[in-house]
C-alpha cells in the first residue's frame, strides 16, 4: 500500500478532528430527520446494533461496509441501523467514511463543507484513472488507520430494484486486497415500500437490514484478484436478496 504525502494526511486528521468536534451538532440533527421527520423504522433496531457491537469487538480488523444501493441516502440509513446515534459519539471511529458522487452535492458551498464535515471523500464517478486511484489510496489509508469505510460494491444505484450482479465497481477489490486483513461487511437493506430505485425511500418506510462478514477468496494476484473479490461481494449481496424475498 502506497504511503500517502504527508500534506493529505493530514488534512485528513484535520478533517476527522473537526467531524468529531461536532459529531453532536450534525450525527444528532441526521438521526432526528430520519427517525422524526421522515419517519424511517429499522426492524429489530436494537438485535442489529448488538450483532454490530459484538461483530466489532470479535475482531479488531479494518472493516469495510459494503452494501447494495438502491437510494441517495442509504449510507446514512446504513450507518444510522448499525450504529445508533448517541453510540457514533463514543466511537467516532465507526462512523464510516464515505465516498458520494462529487456532482450530486457540488453546485453549491454549503453542501460541500457539509459532506466535508460528516466524513465524506468524493469521487467523480467515470472520471480521470489517477483520481480514483487517489480516492482509494485514501480509502486504503483510513481503514489502516482504525477507521471504518462505506462503499458501494455496485457501480450506481439499480435501475431494477434488485441487486444488479453486472453492475460491479472494482475499487471495492482494489481496497479489500491492499489493506492488511480488511473484512468486508456484506449488508443487505431494503424498505418495505421500496419497489425500486429512488432519490429517497419513502417517507415512514420500515427496514429490514442483514449483514455477514464476507470471506472473498481468490487463485489470482494483482487486478484479476482485485476484480474476484469485488465479484464475489455482490454476488453474496445477491444471495442475501434471494434470502430477504424468500422470507417474505
Amino acid at each position: 500500500m502506497t504511503r500517502l504525502p504527508f500534506r493529505t494526511r493530514a488534512a485528513h486528521t484535520f478533517q476527522r478532528e473537526v467531524g468529531r468536534l461536532a459529531a453532536a451538532f450534525w450525527v444528532i440533527p441526521i438521526a432526528f430527520i430520519l427517525r422524526v421527520l421522515m419517519g424511517y423504522r429499522i426492524k429489530d433496531v436494537a438485535q442489529v446494533r448488538a450483532r454490530y457491537r459484538a461483530l466489532l469487538k470479535e475482531s479488531d480488523h479494518p472493516l469495510l461496509i459494503c452494501p447494495n444501493h438502491l437510494t441517495m441516502v442509504d449510507s446514512a440509513v446504513v450507518a444510522w441501523a448499525l450504529g445508533g446515534s448517541w453510540w457514533y459519539l463514543f466511537h467516532y471511529s465507526r462512523m464510516p467514511w464515505n465516498l458520494p458522487e462529487y456532482n450530486n452535492y457540488s453546485s453549491q458551498l454549503p453542501t460541500r463543507l457539509g459532506a466535508w464535515l460528516i466524513k465524506c471523500i468524493p469521487v467523480i464517478r467515470g472520471g480521470r484513472r489517477e483520481d480514483v486511484s487517489r480516492v482509494i489510496k485514501r480509502v486504503q489509508h483510513l481503514l489502516s488507520r482504525g477507521e471504518t469505510a462505506l462503499i458501494f460494491p455496485e457501480a450506481g444505484r439499480s435501475r431494477s430494484g434488485r441487486v444488479e450482479a453486472d453492475a460491479v465497481a472494482h475499487a471495492v477489490g482494489r481496497i479489500l486486497t491492499s489493506v492488511p486483513g480488511c473484512q468486508p461487511l456484506c449488508v443487505y437493506l431494503r424498505g418495505d415500500r421500496q419497489q425500486t430505485w429512488s432519490t429517497v425511500p419513502a417517507r415512514g418506510d420500515s427496514f429490514y437490514i442483514d449483514f455477514e462478514v464476507g470471506e472473498p477468496h481468490s487463485d489470482h494476484s494483482g487486478m484479476r484478484r482485485s476484480r474476484d473479490f469485488s465479484r464475489q461481494i455482490v454476488d453474496r449481496l445477491v444471495g442475501m436478496e434471494e434470502e430477504y424475498f424468500a422470507g417474505r
